[in-house]
C-alpha cells in the first residue's frame, strides 16, 4: 500500500491510496468466481458459465462492488499509517483500476483544527436574580383568574376591553379577496395585544351584527409568506360579544385551580414556587449562552467547512419539519435551501467551535459520562414523551441516534462544570415581567 497526504487547507487533507495489483486482482478473482457460482444465464448450467462471458457482461458491477470493498477495507489502515485524525467520514473523490492491476482511491476528510485553550474558568457572568414578589404572585393569580372565568353572551351593551369577540373576516390586498386570509369564526381577545393593538381597538364600541374595516401593513420580514409585504384590509363582521364573569379570589376558587389545593395561600405558594423554578431555569440557560459567548469570542478558529455544512444540513432539517406541521413547504414560506444556507451559515460556524472548545475543555479537565449520567438521560427522555425507560434504551441501542444524545449529555456536563466555576457579579438588569415567564411556560 502507498499512500500519499496533501495539504489542500489548514483542516482538509486529500489522501491518496494506490494498492498493489497482487492483492486486487485477488479481490476481484474472489468477487468473479462468487458472481459464477452464483449466476444464471441461458444456455448454461448453473456455475459452468465461462468466465469470459462473466467479463463481458458484469465488469462493470463487478469491479464497482469491489472498489467499495477495497476502499473500506484499506482507508482506516491508510490513515493510521499516515497519522491523520479525521472527525468525519471521507470524501471519497474517485476511484481508478490503473493499467499495471493496481487500484488507486482519492479521499478528502477534515481533521480536528489546533487551538490553544484560553481562560475558561472563572468567567464573570452577570447573575440574574430569580426572586418573585408579591406583586408578581398577584398578577400571576388575576391571569388565573382571567383564564378560568366563565363566559357569558352580551346583547345590551358594545363590546368593550377584556371582552372576546368572535369574528368573521375576509382579507382584501389592492381589492382583490385573498382566499387563504378568512375566518368564519376568530375569537379576538380585545386588550391582549395578541393581534394587532388598532385591530382590537377597533373592535371597541361594536355590537353583534357591526361591520368594520382595518388596514394592516405587513413588513417584509413577517414570517407568513402570504401576509409579508402587503398591505391588507380585513373587513370583519361581529357574531358574538362574551363578556368573562370572574370568580371571587377565595378558597373556593383555589379549590377549583387544582386538586392539590385547599386554600388561595396554599395556590399563592405554588405560583411562586413555579414562576422561582421558570426564572431559575431560564436564568441557568442564560448564564449557558453567556458563558458560551465569552468562550466564543476569546477563541478565534478555523472550523472544517464538512462539518459546518453538517450543521447547515441539521438546521435546515429542522425548519422544514416545523415547516411541514403547519402544512407549508420551503417554497410556501417564501424560502430556499440557498437563502437558508445563507442565514444559518455563521450560527453553523459558532456551534461547531463551540463544539471543539467544550470537548477540548472535557479532555483538560477529563469530564467524562458515567452510568447515572446516562441514567438521568434516559429518565428524561422518558418523563418528556411518556415513555418506560427501558424503552427509551432500547431506543439508543443504534449507535447513531445514541451518538447525538450521547454528545448532548457530554456538553450539558462540561457547561454544569463552567456554570460552577464562574464568577457571578451583580447586574441591574430588571427581572422578566410575571406575565412573561407565564407566557413563556405556555
Amino acid at each position: 500500500m502507498n499512500v500519499n497526504i496533501e495539504e489542500i487547507s489548514s483542516l482538509t487533507r486529500k489522501i491518496t491510496v494506490t494498492l498493489p495489483a497482487d492483492g486486487v486482482q485477488a479481490k476481484l478473482n474472489e468477487a468473479y468466481d462468487k458472481l459464477k457460482k452464483e449466476v444464471r444465464l441461458k444456455g448454461f448450467r448453473r456455475g459452468k458459465v465461462p468466465r469470459t462471458i462473466i467479463l463481458k457482461q458484469f465488469k462493470g458491477q463487478v469491479e464497482g462492488e469491489t472498489s467499495e470493498k477495497l476502499v473500506q477495507e484499506n482507508y482506516f489502515t491508510a490513515i493510521e499509517k499516515e497519522g491523520v485524525d479525521p472527525i468525519v467520514h471521507p470524501d471519497v473523490k474517485s476511484v481508478k483500476y490503473n493499467d499495471d492491476g493496481s487500484f488507486t482511491f482519492v479521499a478528502e476528510v477534515d481533521v480536528r483544527p489546533q487551538f490553544t485553550l484560553g481562560q475558561y474558568k472563572g468567567l464573570e457572568i452577570e447573575k440574574v436574580s430569580v426572586e418573585v414578589t408579591d406583586e408578581e404572585v398577584q398578577l400571576e393569580l388575576l391571569e388565573k383568574q382571567k383564564n378560568m372565568a366563565a363566559l357569558r353572551s352580551v346583547t345590551d351593551r358594545p363590546a368593550q376591553t377584556g371582552d372576546l369577540v368572535i369574528v368573521e373576516f375576509q382579507g382584501f390586498h389592492e381589492g382583490q379577496e385573498m382566499p387563504q386570509v378568512k375566518n368564519d369564526n376568530l375569537t379576538i381577545d380585545i386588550g391582549s395585544g395578541e393581534m394587532d393593538v388598532a385591530f382590537e381597538a377597533m373592535l371597541v364600541g361594536k355590537n353583534r351584527d357591526d361591520e368594520g374595516a382595518h388596514e394592516i401593513d405587513f413588513p417584509a420580514t413577517h414570517p407568513n409568506p402570504i401576509l409579508k409585504g402587503k398591505k391588507v384590509e380585513f373587513r370583519i363582521k361581529v357574531k358574538d360579544i362574551k363578556e368573562r364573569v370572574l370568580a371571587a379570589l377565595d378558597d373556593e376558587f383555589a379549590k377549583d385551580a387544582g386538586k392539590e389545593f385547599n386554600t388561595l395561600d396554599e395556590l399563592k405558594t405554588s405560583i411562586r414556587e413555579h414562576l422561582t423554578k421558570l426564572r431559575r431555569d431560564r436564568a441557568e440557560g442564560s448564564t449557558t449562552d453567556r458563558i458560551m459567548q465569552k468562550l466564543l469570542e476569546s477563541h478565534d478558529f478555523e472550523v472544517p467547512v464538512r462539518l459546518v455544512a453538517f450543521e447547515i444540513e441539521q438546521m435546515i432539517k429542522q425548519t422544514q419539519e416545523q415547516l411541514e406541521k403547519n402544512g407549508m413547504s420551503l417554497e410556501a414560506a417564501g424560502l430556499s435551501r440557498e437563502k437558508l444556507v445563507e442565514q444559518n451559515a455563521e450560527m453553523a460556524k459558532k456551534r461547531v467551535r463551540g463544539d471543539f472548545l467544550l470537548k477540548k475543555i472535557a479532555e483538560v479537565e477529563e469530564i467524562k459520562l458515567v452510568d447515572e449520567d446516562m441514567e438521568r438521560g434516559f429518565k428524561r427522555i422518558g418523563d418528556m414523551y411518556n415513555m418506560p425507560v427501558a424503552k427509551v434504551k432500547e431506543y439508543f441501542q443504534n449507535r447513531d441516534d445514541a451518538l447525538p444524545f450521547i454528545n448532548e449529555l457530554l456538553n450539558e456536563k462540561i457547561l454544569a462544570f463552567l456554570r460552577e466555576q464562574a464568577v457571578f457579579v451583580e447586574t441591574t438588569q430588571p427581572v422578566v415581567a410575571a406575565a412573561e415567564d407565564a407566557a413563556a411556560n405556555n
